[in-house]
């Protein structure tokens, strides 16, 4: 693990849909990821790490 992904890692705890938005940019995963974290913040952050670091 590197210290970029380790540094997304910690965003995406934080807030997810940034630190998939740095990652992948305004894909896809990123619309799946602020869609998770505006029904419930837990279901946002496992998807996002899951993403990450998957």
């Amino acid at each position: 693990m590197g210290s970029a992904t380790f540094i997304d890692v910690l965003l995406s705890i934080i807030l997810p849909p940034l630190g998939v938005f740095l990652r992948f940019g305004c894909g896809v995963e990123f619309w799946i990821c602020l869609l998770l974290t505006i029904l419930g913040y837990i279901p946002g952050i496992i998807y996002a790490l899951y993403v990450l670091v998957g």
